[in-house]
């Protein structure tokens, strides 16, 4: 696939409503997650808590937060149809609330500051009818060769 002639942004458009199998990152695939919104900069995916996702008492595993946070914001980069790729240089997690499995969550991502080579952005974490915050999460990115 040539990432230059591609639409990312359109690419994630058309898969609204349906379980995200068009990433790079194959986290993505196990996380299963559901496009909700997508728009330049800011992303939204809903996620099913299963129990292969969860800690020793069955809450949501915080490194499974982390992982969502640090793999949408990853794939809000995309958003931005740019060649190259963005690698995370710290995540940073706060975590407010626990979910169990069976529950739906959505983590919604969003751009803060956007240079040439650097991005911040933050992913919050919630509840199904978005009324309680699970976890927020700042990340920053920087901007790679897309050559490997």
């Amino acid at each position: 696939m040539n990432m230059e002639t591609i639409n990312q942004l359109e690419v994630l458009r058309q898969q609204i409503g349906r379980e995200f199998m068009q990433s790079p990152s194959p986290l993505s695939y196990w996380l299963r997650p559901t496009i909700l919104s997508a728009e330049q900069g800011k992303l939204s995916f809903k996620y099913v808590v299963r129990k292969d996702m969860t800690n020793p008492i069955g809450g949501l595993h915080g490194g499974v937060t982390a992982a969502i946070v640090d793999d949408v914001i990853g794939a809000t980069m995309f958003s931005f149809n740019e060649d190259g790729f963005y690698t995370t240089i710290n995540n940073v997690i706060d975590y407010f609330s626990s979910v169990r499995e069976g529950d739906v969550i959505i983590a919604d991502t969003s751009v803060i500051k956007k240079g040439k080579q650097m991005v911040n952005a933050q992913c919050e974490v919630w509840n199904a009818d978005r009324t309680r915050l699970i976890a927020r999460g700042y990340s920053n990115l920087f901007k790679i060769n897309s050559n490997k």
